[in-house]
């Protein structure tokens, strides 16, 4: 979770082998997959399938539904024709809500939380172990955002899947994640399972973005306290010396100009990158002051 430019689509696509790495690695499954040869990725990324946030855009006009699903088989040398795929086209439309006779048609005859689900079939075809969702449904109404949410989930259960879920809807992320990671700038700054970020943020950035998430209550919304981060985010190629969110940060002291703060656990399984992180977790702490004074 980032607003836009914070690095989350390039770590997807760093994870995929798409983008270049300049430093650390990558491991999946207990294997370094960070320079990996050609031969090697592709037997890799058998595992490791995308679904991409555009679902008008991430569809081939020109091919129907049914060799679209078939093309990851096709490609891996699973099948040599369409045509071998068709059970298999079959089980995965099937398993997205979508009726057999769909691999028939072309993408334009269907809507756009329908050709999500063949997006999302397509990415199943080859039974991978975690899926990178892009944003998967920013473009999608409300609606049909909840209906292919809930999909994701049920696929999950049904199939053992591990997603990486990028998102700018902090609802969304709250009911699908299990853990969240927040970043800012081409950085982690905080991670955390879920019920924990969101109630005991930790990041001056998270809890920004958590301030702007509304209330349904009138009065309860009138009495929340909205950070507003004002500025813009930096340039990731070029970042300002020390915290790279001090240009922005509105309890930033002179010591964030200067220092880059390090992830520190501060309760089991969280992690926060904030010089002052103990300091405003203490300050939190403390009682209200209720003596009117």
């Amino acid at each position: 979770m980032g607003e836009t430019g914070s690095g989350k689509t390039t770590t997807g696509r760093a994870i995929l082998g798409k983008a270049p790495i300049t430093a650390g690695r990558i491991t999946f499954a207990g294997r370094d997959i960070t320079h990996l040869s050609s031969r090697d990725r592709r037997v890799v990324r058998r595992n490791l399938q995308l679904v991409f946030q555009d679902p008008y855009a991430s569809l081939n006009p020109r091919m129907k539904v049914g060799e679209i699903v078939a093309e990851p088989l096709l490609v891996h040398g699973l099948v040599k024709r369409p045509a071998e795929a068709v059970e298999q086209v079959a089980e995965m439309l099937t398993l997205v809500g979508l009726p057999a006779d769909a691999a028939d048609r072309y993408p334009h005859a269907f809507s756009g939380g329908q050709r999500q689900r063949i997006g999302i079939a397509r990415a199943l075809a080859l039974r991978p172990e975690l899926v990178i969702c892009d944003e998967p449904v920013s473009a999608l109404d409300v609606s049909v955002q909840a209906q292919v949410v809930n999909l994701l989930q049920d696929l999950q259960a049904q199939l053992g899947l591990s997603y990486l879920f990028i998102a700018h809807d902090l609802s969304v992320v709250r009911h699908i994640s299990h853990r969240v990671g927040i970043m800012y700038a081409g950085r982690l700054v905080e991670m955390a399972d879920r019920t924990e970020i969101y109630e005991h943020p930790a990041h001056p950035y998270t809890r920004a973005l958590l301030s702007a998430i509304p209330v349904p209550d009138p009065p309860a919304q009138r009495e929340r306290r909205r950070i507003v981060i004002k500025g813009e985010l930096p340039n990731p190629t070029q970042p300002p010396p020390g915290c790279r969110f001090h240009t922005r940060c509105p309890v930033a002291v002179e010591r964030c100009h200067e220092l880059v703060p390090r992830a520190e656990q501060l309760t089991p399984g969280h992690w926060s990158a904030c010089l002052r992180a103990e300091e405003l977790a203490a300050k939190d702490a403390q009682p209200a002051d209720t003596s009117g004074a």
